[in-house]
């Protein structure tokens, strides 16, 4: 992979996680007691989980289906 690719990805991991981290931090920080339908805390957590999947996908190894490899587990055909 060009070394293009890895910086910028890097760089979205850096910043998918200083985003996470905020969040965090305005969750930490949020005042109590919270009820269940407090909109911005429920939001604070939707952000959070978000940030969470996003980083997570950035880590996920990318299944591409085709002719010869259709799903992840049939393995790669030789001929």
């Amino acid at each position: 992979m060009p070394s293009n690719y890895r910086t910028i990805r890097n760089q979205a991991e850096a910043a998918l996680a200083e985003a996470r981290a905020h969040v965090c931090r305005e969750i930490a920080g949020y005042p109590g007691p919270i009820s269940g339908c407090d909109a911005q805390f429920n939001h604070l957590l939707a952000e959070r989980r978000r940030l969470t999947n996003a980083l997570n996908a950035l880590g996920e190894e990318v299944f591409i289906p085709t002719p010869r490899s259709p799903d992840p587990l049939a393995g790669v055909e030789s001929r």
